[in-house]
């Protein structure tokens, strides 16, 4: 299997791609992710293809895999909160609701993209009290995730249940990636 570019720093899409025996190595992305006229359903797998782009003008030769995840409800999307008191009032928002989990992924080589998609899951979360998401808040972990919770630690607590792919939830739709790369052909992995 040839090696990969991760266009992220992300620790969780690290993992997970370490998990499934991708081999790669972390090339961080510069990509400004600006929505402009972008439908907000849209936004991950243009942004995903921004980032693998981004990184594949630097390494032409190389195949780039770039993701971005959004959290939507009710026509708002959310990435990362700002702060606690942004955190906070994602997750009072998200409380005892259903909402959708939208990744994009892309491969990039030679500048271009090869391939992109995007895959959605839906998310119900368990009615929990104020005081519930002020103790998740406070424990760190949702300032540097979209939707302001980690479905793989402590935010599990969160969720009643999920229709869908998990680790889409995470951050890296595992089986869409595999599907990508399948497509490259037998000879380029």
């Amino acid at each position: 299997m040839k090696n990969f570019i991760l266009a992220s720093a992300s620790p969780r899409r690290s993992a997970i791609l370490s998990q499934i025996k991708i081999p790669f190595r972390v090339e961080p992305s510069k990509f400004e992710e600006v929505a402009g006229d972008l439908e907000p359903e849209d936004r991950p797998q243009k942004f995903a293809e921004g980032k693998a782009l981004d990184v594949s003008k630097k390494f032409p030769e190389e195949y780039v895999l770039g993701y971005d995840t959004l959290v939507y409800l009710d026509g708002d999307a959310l990435g990362k909160p700002k702060d606690k008191a942004d955190a906070v009032a994602m997750l009072k928002y998200l409380n005892g609701k259903r909402h959708k989990v939208i990744s994009g992924v892309a491969i990039a080589r030679g500048g271009k993209v090869i391939s992109s998609a995007r895959v959605v899951t839906d998310v119900v979360f368990r009615h929990v009290t104020d005081a519930f998401i002020e103790n998740y808040v406070e424990s760190g972990e949702s300032l540097d995730k979209a939707g302001a919770y980690a479905i793989q630690g402590l935010g599990a607590s969160l969720v009643k249940s999920i229709h869908g792919c998990y680790y889409n939830v995470v951050g890296l739709p595992v089986a869409k990636t595999l599907d990508l790369i399948d497509r490259l052909g037998d000879e380029n992995v």
